[in-house]
């Protein structure tokens, strides 16, 4: 054995040289992988072997490029990763790359420079570049549409999906599959057969076969621009894929278009969404630490849950745990609400296009219910309470729970914003009392928010950041807070809506600035989305908000045709005459006169105090760090993942600017805009956003 570097050894089996990587976790092609890469071809080039085998060692083949080195400052010279694919590539002899776990992004553009891919039924393949906002930038582009066709090389490109190695073997991106736990000795021996057959050294990029086939019809990617829109709107990485995958089709040479692949691929390198995506990337990952809470916290098992009520989000709750094969008692106070509760949740998974029929079965049949909590709860591990916003009837839930769970039992509060606090104390184990806020739908929902409480124990802490990674959640631990991180900042946008309207913006004006930011939907057809009528009573209506008026004439959304928009039979919206007309008689009566506003000014009133109160969150320890808040509002509340979240978004416009922008405000409209201490800090420090800490 040779050991090239100390991450990469050069073995010989019989004939057959065998390169070997073991760089942990994940074999990421780091300056020393890509050194290794290279002087292990280049000996291998030079022996007297027949065939080279390119394997890793660990969970995986090379799952990516080193993201960490992404924008740093570069080290001494190394080879560079297409100085190993043209090793590769330029071989004399077969090269075979043999693939497990998952060969994604610069991995899957490397194995694409071997002559041949052996996998394992158990592999996938991808170049997932765009979900950071990014293109494959070594050949990828280039060499996928060449095996697998333009049309499938756009949707993969587009969607970074994993292709799983039986289906990549059906687009030739395999080209055999080996035992599971033989791949070393499959790729072995079919490195002799090519030897022996006397294959041909496949160079990918010089296959233009399938690219002739897309010539002179510029339909297909206009028509896939099209179809996908929707999907793409406001990021730039899928139209910059497309672009690489026309000109691979319409460059005069593999060479011209890996040119063109190369400059937009710095063209995003350099850009904010990129930057943006990388940042979030990193940011998720972060928000599973938590400094007090160390990994080796031991865990509560968690078998059995328990859920209180069996509405929209205690079904979708239950189907969480379900989905993961976790047994769920769900307890209503009377059979009817209980036996509707039950179908609709069997009515959710037989409309899910991903659960078969006996998949159904099953997680239909681990979820039960039951009119008795003393009886359903007994000898559950975990009870979430689900009820409506109302502090006495949760304090009254949990001092019934206090007296029927046994010890050690995990006791939850699907509150979206109730003071946590006052719900533990009517108990006596306040250290088992944990906020575990879904967010609706909850069983479709990312967000978890997992609401630390002054006596939370750190082992229920623990368990329920394990649990929410389980049932595929992603979970931000913040403070008790009134409407804890996400709603506490969203007030600060709902506010400005409502005000800006009172001046003279019209809601789909707002709504429009909005949207165009990159949100799915501006607050105002959100409203009418949800039913304005949510938490309004029409006995005690008296007109005094736009809301109110609109309730009191029926107009509550889209499920009754009107709301702040006027609806079609497809649900359509348009901008409401009856709306305007409700806006201007409010300002008529408050004495003011509407003004013309400006999209920059509604953009910066909704934005810029939902930052500065992020500020403040953290200033009072609410949240860890800024890149929860981010992480929060990414998966809560539709922010765009092109844009970080609020709290990096900050940063890019600068902290200075941000400050200057809400005294202004303040001297205009008032003390809404009173920015916090920590950010008047902040920037006489010189320093950004994410510089600051939290709990």
């Amino acid at each position: 054995m040779t050991e090239i570097n100390s991450v990469t050894t050069l073995t010989r089996d019989g004939d057959v040289d065998v390169i070997t990587l073991n760089s942990p976790p994940v074999n990421a092609l780091s300056a020393k992988v890509r050194e290794g890469l290279f002087e292990g071809f280049k000996a291998a080039g030079a022996s007297d072997s027949k065939a080279i085998v390119l394997i890793c060692e660990g969970r995986t083949f090379i799952a990516g490029a080193d993201i960490s080195e992404f924008g740093a400052p570069g080290g001494a010279p190394t080879a560079s990763l297409f100085d190993v694919q043209n090793m590769m590539e330029n071989s004399p002899k077969p090269v075979i790359a043999a693939i497990h776990g998952t060969a994604l992004g610069g991995g899957l553009e490397v194995a694409l420079c071997a002559h041949y891919r052996v996998a394992v039924p158990s592999a996938k393949v991808g170049l997932p570049e765009v979900a950071l906002g990014l293109l494959p930038g070594a050949g990828g582009t280039q060499r996928l549409p060449r095996i697998v066709g333009v049309e499938a090389a756009l949707d993969m490109v587009t969607s970074g999906r994993h292709v799983p190695a039986k289906q990549a073997l059906a687009m030739g991106l395999v080209d055999e599959l080996a035992e599971e736990g033989k791949l070393k000795e499959g790729a072995i021996a079919f490195a002799n057969r090519a030897v022996a057959e006397n294959k041909p050294l496949v160079k990918v990029r010089d296959n233009n076969a399938k690219l002739e086939a897309a010539k002179g019809k510029p339909e297909i990617f206009a028509d896939f621009r099209k179809a996908n829109a929707r999907k793409f709107r406001g990021f730039e990485a899928p139209e910059a894929n497309i672009k690489c995958i026309e000109a691979a089709v319409n460059s005069a040479s593999f060479e011209e278009g890996l040119a063109e692949e190369r400059r937009l691929f710095g063209g995003l390198m350099m850009g904010q969404q990129s930057a943006a995506q990388r940042y979030y990337f990193f940011a998720e990952r972060q928000a599973n630490k938590i400094p007090d809470v160390p990994d080796d916290t031991p865990i509560r098992p968690i078998k059995k849950v328990g859920i209180i009520g069996a509405g929209t989000m205690g079904g979708g709750i239950a189907m969480n745990f379900a989905n993961v094969g976790i047994q769920v008692v769900i307890v209503e106070q009377q059979q009817e609400p209980l036996d509707r509760g039950l179908a609709t949740i069997r009515k959710n998974y037989e409309r899910s296009r991903t659960a078969k029929p006996e998949e159904t079965e099953k997680r239909v049949g681990l979820i039960t219910g039951s009119l008795s909590m003393e009886e359903a709860f007994k000898d559950v591990d975990l009870v979430i309470e689900a009820v409506f916003e109302r502090m006495d009837v949760k304090k009254d839930i949990f001092t019934r729970l206090d007296a029927i769970c046994k010890p050690g039992a995990i006791l939850a509060t699907n509150t979206s914003g109730l003071n946590i606090d006052e719900i533990a104390s009517v108990t006596k184990r306040p250290q088992d009392v944990i906020g575990l806020h879904f967010f609706s739908p909850a069983n479709v929902m990312k967000l978890l928010e997992i609401v630390r409480a002054d006596h939370t124990a750190k082992d229920v802490i623990a368990t329920s950041m394990k649990l929410a990674k389980q049932i595929g959640k992603i979970a931000v631990l913040v403070g008790v807070t009134p409407g804890f991180v996400g709603n506490r900042i969203l007030a600060q946008r709902q506010r400005e809506a409502n005000k800006l309207v009172l001046e003279g913006a019209m809601p789909w004006d707002v709504d429009r600035v909005l949207y165009d930011f990159g949100f799915p939907m501006g607050p105002f057809a959100m409203s009418d989305l949800a039913g304005l009528d949510i938490g309004w009573v029409k006995e005690k209506s008296k007109g005094e908000t736009i809301r109110d008026v609109l309730c009191e004439m029926d107009r509550r959304g889209q499920k009754t045709g009107a709301g702040y928009y006027d609806y079609d039979e497809n649900r359509n919206a348009k901008p409401s005459p009856v709306t305007e007309k409700i806006i201007h008689d409010f300002i008529a009566k408050s004495g003011r006169n509407p003004r013309k506003i400006s999209d920059e000014e509604i953009l910066e009133r909704c934005i810029y105090p939902m930052i500065n109160e992020g500020v403040k969150i953290l200033e009072e320890g609410k949240a860890i760090r800024p890149s929860d808040i981010d992480v929060v509002w990414v998966n809560g509340y539709g922010w765009p993942v092109y844009r970080g979240g609020p709290m990096h978004y900050g940063d890019q416009i600068g902290a200075d600017k941000v400050l200057a922008k809400m005294k202004e405000f303040q001297g205009s409209m008032g003390d809404d805009f009173k920015p916090a201490a920590s950010l008047e800090k902040l920037v006489a420090d010189g320093k950004k956003l994410a510089d600051l800490k939290g709990a």
